[in-house]
């Protein structure tokens, strides 16, 4: 069956399935091509009648790093094949006046994803309405170049919450409940979000899963872009790249990847799997979000926070190192990414017993997502707002248990969609007792906090560090944070900027 709803652009005409209406592909602004290529977004264009709004719109330029989509997209794409900026709903009732919304940010190493990975209808279907977008990633979205504003990714997303703000009452949702939420590097554009004083009043409460402890300084930034455009013989500007196809562009970021670990003045950066992150740009970013929550940039939007407990055991797996890091191995990337010069020595002590696999995937674990996910909850109180601290452990069946609670197995659980492409591959086929389990209990997490800014347990503070751990574990509950090890390790290191050696301070 076919509804339509009437926006201020034009009337939209989507679907039901399963007692969900879904509209997909939206547009929220206009095309970023020719002139307004590398641009701010501008608002998207009225059209005549009603647009059919049944399949996802295009994904944006990107590069994918070997991780399957999470979900099929529904049939071809329709529309402008340059209409890379649209955005889908789920509502479970589009009579209603006050559902919350959650409005998801996706992760892909700021250089890929798609709001039509994602299938909202599980998490609609708790009484919530559910918007996906798509923002542009990579070159398009993140790269420093002159006669551009910088972060045009996050740009995107505020155009995409300016959106919901004036439109999704019509949709049945309430515009002053609306929680964004993202994982990985969509956690790290909610924890900057967080912190911008353009989004103010934009959203009333966040969730960041995973939370990549990486953002850059403009020198860096700018550094990065010179030396993937250089191969090209352009500069890093917008009207040099501006009539530069976007497969050139990415055939040139797949150049710099492999030159990447070459390039020393970049630092820990050259080791990563992405050159693109948010940059403290002093306008649209004017502060990392440690440093600004803990000003209290964010105090009035209560923040649940959290990560995996194996977080780097994905990346692990995928890269094919299971049984196959060597000690040296692993006091490098400890050298690399551990707490200080004698990381290596700390860690073994603190981790008595541990393979030189495990110290690996401790260290990448702590350094990416572990350490900088607490600490974010840590500085939202100490700016005075609000944080509530999670940890999965549920260990995943999947590929005979390999993954452990691995990095990305929290996205299929939250949206309970269970057997959609990437999920077959975190959590299994078909899903087990404890993934549905789980599943529940984290979407229930997810929908409580949308509804009334609590997930349900209590909140943190960096004396009693109270953490919910999701495990099937009955008595696991609400305990002491997790990975007081590595916590305490960490405890005299800031999450740095990430920035080029000749511009330190």
């Amino acid at each position: 069956m076919s509804v339509i709803v009437q926006t201020r652009a034009g009337g939209v005409r989507g679907v039901t399935e399963d007692g969900i209406s879904v509209f997909r592909g939206i547009p929220f602004a206009a095309p970023p091509v020719g002139p307004r290529r590398f641009q701010a977004p501008e608002s998207a264009q009225p059209w005549d009648g009603v647009r059919e709004a049944d399949v996802f719109g295009p994904p944006p330029p990107q590069s994918r790093m070997g991780l399957p989509p999470n979900a099929v997209p529904a049939g071809p794409i329709r529309h402008d094949p340059t209409d890379w900026l649209t955005l889908n709903v789920w509502t479970p009732d589009l009579g209603a006046t006050n559902l919350p919304v959650l409005v998801w940010i996706y992760g892909g190493a700021y250089r890929f994803g798609s709001g039509g990975d994602y299938n909202g209808r599980p998490l609609a279907g708790s009484g919530v309405v559910i918007v996906t977008g798509n923002h542009r990633v990579g070159v398009e979205g993140y790269a420093q170049l002159d006669g551009a504003p910088a972060n045009r990714g996050l740009l995107d997303q505020m155009a995409i919450l300016r959106w919901v703000q004036a439109e999704i009452a019509a949709f049945g949702g309430d515009p002053s409940q609306v929680t964004i939420f993202g994982e990985s590097s969509g956690a790290g554009a909610v924890a900057a979000l967080s912190v911008m004083p353009s989004a103010v009043g934009l959203f009333a409460g966040a969730v960041a899963q995973s939370v990549p402890g990486t953002f850059f300084t403009t020198a860096l930034a700018r550094d990065i872009s010179a030396e993937l455009v250089a191969p090209l013989g352009l500069e890093p500007s917008a009207a040099a790249l501006a009539d530069v196809e976007p497969d050139r562009l990415l055939a040139a970021l797949r150049q710099l990847d492999a030159r990447m670990p070459t390039i020393g003045r970049w630092g820990r950066i050259a080791h990563s799997s992405t050159p693109f992150s948010p940059l403290i740009d002093g306008t649209v970013l004017p502060v990392d979000p440690w440093r600004g929550l803990a000003s209290g940039a964010g105090r009035d939007v209560p923040l649940m926070v959290g990560h995996n407990r194996d977080e780097w055991q994905l990346f692990h797996v995928m890269d094919g190192q299971l049984g196959k890091v060597t000690d040296e191995m692993a006091t490098a990337t400890m050298e690399a990414f551990g707490p200080g010069p004698d990381a290596p020595a700390r860690l073994r002590a603190a981790y008595a017993g541990a393979s030189p696999e495990e110290l690996s995937v401790i260290v990448l674990s702590d350094r990416l997502f572990r350490v900088p996910s607490q600490r974010l909850a840590a500085a939202q109180t100490a700016g005075g707002g609000r944080a509530y601290l999670y940890e999965l452990t549920w260990p995943s069946p999947a590929a005979g248990g390999v993954l452990r609670a691995c990095h990305g197995l929290d996205v299929p659980l939250v949206f309970g969609a269970l057997t959609d492409g990437l999920a077959e591959f975190l959590v299994g086929s078909p899903p087990d007792p404890g993934a549905i389990e789980i599943s529940a209990q984290m979407r229930g997490a997810w929908v409580a906090f949308a509804r009334d800014g609590d997930p349900g347990w209590p909140t943190y503070d960096e004396r009693q560090r109270l953490t919910r751990v999701f495990d099937r574990d009955p008595d696991g509950g609400v305990r002491a944070y997790p990975e007081e090890v590595s916590r305490e390790l960490w405890a005299a290191y800031e999450i740095e900027v990430a920035d080029l050696p000749s511009t330190k301070d």
